[in-house]
């Protein structure tokens, strides 16, 4: 497959490549540089970019819903507004990765490492996030409702506003985090570590 002047297969190195708006649907990117690509508005709906590596890549309103990215490198990735609904994230490296607003429902980001990254605004509904490293991760106004964050490190997190509804934070560490203005109603925090946090109300929890 040739787009835009790039040869598409598997393994291939396309650092740095132009796939603005591009028809990749299904494609087989697994194990591709796509290192600073520009694949924004691209259209990725169900391909297998797993293992690709995508780090500083422009994904900003692409469609990946149904993708598998899973232990792909997403360090400082632009995703904002990107659709994810249904992407398998789990294992993925998305350090410092710009999720604004993107829409994750159903997804999967099981052990994914999001530290640091900017998932303000984004649609959680029903996300897998178990296990994942959170720290430090921006989640203002975010709408992890009835997401599973078992056992997920949301150390020094920024929660306020989020809507966490029914969400299952069993056994998560959210030493420090932010949870003023949260939604907490009917959330499962069973052995969560809230130690030092900022709650709905403002106090910070002994």
């Amino acid at each position: 497959m040739e787009v835009n002047g790039y040869k598409i297969e598997p393994v291939s190195d396309l650092s740095y490549a132009y796939l603005f708006g591009a028809d990749l649907v299904g494609a087989d990117l697994s194990g591709a540089n796509l290192s600073h690509a520009n694949l924004s508005g691209a259209d990725l709906v169900g391909a297998d970019l797993s293992g690709a590596n995508l780090s500083h890549a422009n994904l900003i309103g692409a469609k990946l819903s149904d993708a598998n990215l899973k232990n792909a490198s997403l360090v400082s990735a632009f995703l904002s507004g990107a659709d994810l609904v249904g992407a398998d994230l789990s294992g993925a490296n998305l350090s410092g990765a710009n999720l604004y607003g993107a829409d994750l429902k159903i997804a999967s980001l099981v052990g994914a490492i999001l530290y640091r990254a900017d998932l303000s605004g984004a649609v959680l509904w029903n996300v897998n996030l178990s296990s994942a490293n959170m720290e430090g991760a921006n989640l203002t106004g975010a709408k992890p409702t009835g997401a599973n964050l078992t056992g997920a490190n949301l150390t020094g997190a920024n929660l306020s506003g989020a809507s966490l509804w029914q969400a299952n934070l069993t056994n998560a560490n959210l030493t420090n985090a932010d949870l003023s203005n949260a939604d907490v109603e009917n959330t499962n925090l069973t052995g969560a570590n809230l130690s030092g946090a900022r709650m709905p109300d403002g106090t910070i929890h002994d």
